[in-house]
């Protein structure tokens, strides 16, 4: 593969020139290979190289540096703003701490380097000047769509156990299939996962379910994303004896992840969206199943299971929210579509017309033409109540809680009480929203509250 070219960045190949002037060899390794081998543009490049720390900083004593991981051999160059990481070709202890080696050893040889990474397709090396270095058949399980880990894929996922979250998120995101030892290892090893940090594997997760396998991912692997995600157990078994559904819940669910756009909170919502269902189910005289009220169960589950795994507040409050309105049925009412813009915002409800398609899309065909009608109706009421501004929310409203203190009501519950209810009737379309009108309800429902 010495014929091989990849197109190197000015700044990286500086650094590479200047580590091969002063005698050095100098790679460009792991995951900017891979990507430039998959013709994707790569985000970050990582570079190699025979020098030892010392003499890293030596031949840059005249750039900005990064020593904070010198102990593992690393240093950042810093040129243009960009820190690129150079790290000794080495080889590494034990992981007592299932992420760190206790200790590192450097070497002067590369192969030795690239054996301790966790699969072959991030095991290879590149320079200009020596072409591909590739000891474990990286190149092949590139081209034949491969995900292995290099030796034994036991003492791998035990040296640090993150590498099956990684396993995972590579498969659905270079749509690669995993090798049947390295698959086997995968589940044999799952229980090792309850030793990372939460959000570690939060950020694992999220980046999985973006990718464009993760349909199948998603199912072949389900036992793995149980262990830090119980609350999807339930679903696996769990039948839809329904006309609107010809799929178990957890292959609805799956279904519907693949359906939305890879959106970190879309696909997050589309995981959790039916969790609850299985607490839900009711099955009638006739043998018809129904999950009424399916939704506040699958909330409440999912909010319990993003503050475990120590998601930021404001995605928990997003996805708790979608997840809750996601099976409202909508009409073509203005009223309606105005209460829950009220409710959830703007933000969310045009997010939660992509949920509420990729819902349907994934259910049985029964009534699907009319459910998506629906939809697309309630997304054009939308759009045109907030092209023309009307009234759903109490910024929007005519009056404000100072106009209710001139007035004489000053309890300030009251007030956020009327404003509210003031706020409804403008919705329902019982008063219009003018100053004038919704003064005198205003001293109405004061009055009324007041009167023994």
């Amino acid at each position: 593969m010495s014929e091989f070219t990849i197109n190197i960045p000015s700044d990286v190949k500086l650094i590479m020139d200047k580590l091969e002037d002063a005698g050095y060899e100098a790679y460009v390794v792991g995951g900017c290979v891979r990507d430039s081998v998959l013709g994707l543009e790569p985000k970050d490049w990582d570079l190699t190289t025979s020098a030892k720390p010392e003499e890293i900083k030596a031949v840059f004593k005249d750039y900005s540096l990064v020593e904070i991981g010198e102990q593992h051999g690393t240093i950042g160059v810093i040129l243009d703003g960009v820190a690129y990481e150079i790290t000794t070709y080495r080889i590494d202890g034990n992981y007592s701490d299932s992420r760190h080696p206790e200790s590192v050893s450097f070497t002067d040889n590369l192969e030795l380097d690239l054996s301790r990474r966790d699969f072959t397709v991030n095991a290879v090396a590149y320079s200009e000047k020596r072409g591909i270095v590739d000891p474990f058949n990286g190149m092949s399980d590139l081209r034949y769509n491969a995900l292995r880990c290099v030796g034994n894929p036991d003492e791998r996922f035990t040296e640090d156990p993150l590498r099956i979250m990684r396993a995972l998120r590579f498969a659905s995101v270079y749509n690669l299939s995993i090798e049947g030892n390295t698959a086997f290892s995968i589940v044999r090893n799952r229980l090792l996962l309850s030793k990372i940090s939460v959000e570690r594997i939060a950020s694992e997760l999220t980046k999985t379910l973006c990718g464009q396998s993760i349909n199948f991912i998603l199912r072949r692997y389900k036992d793995i994303f149980s262990v830090f995600l119980p609350e999807i157990v339930a679903t696996f078994d769990c039948e839809q004896n329904n006309p609107h559904h010809n799929k178990s819940v957890w292959r609805h669910i799956t279904a519907s992840v693949s359906n939305i756009e890879p959106n970190p909170l879309l696909r997050v919502v589309m995981l959790l969206h039916d969790i609850g269902k299985p607490l839900a189910l009711r099955t009638d005289s006739n043998g018809v199943d129904h999950f009424k009220g399916h939704n506040h169960f699958s909330a409440v589950l999912a909010k319990s299971a993003l503050e475990r795994l120590k998601f930021p507040t404001r995605f928990i409050e997003d996805t708790v929210t979608l997840i809750e309105y996601h099976d409202v049925r909508f009409n073509g009412s203005g009223r309606q579509i105005k209460h829950v813009m009220n409710k959830i915002g703007t933000e969310n409800f045009a997010r939660l017309m992509k949920i509420q398609r990729a819902d349907v899309l994934a259910q049985s065909r029964y009534m699907r033409e009319t459910k998506l009608l629906n939809i697309d109706n309630a997304e054009k009421e939308f759009n045109s109540i907030l092209e023309s501004g009307e009234c759903f929310q109490l910024k929007n409203l005519g009056i404000n809680g100072s106009d209710l203190i001139h007035l004489g009501i000053t309890e300030g519950k009251e007030i956020g009480s009327i404003l509210e209810l003031l706020l409804d009737a403008v919705i329902d379309g019982t008063i219009e929203n003018n100053s004038v009108e919704l003064k005198k309800l205003a001293l109405q429902i004061h009055r009324m509250k007041k009167e023994p």
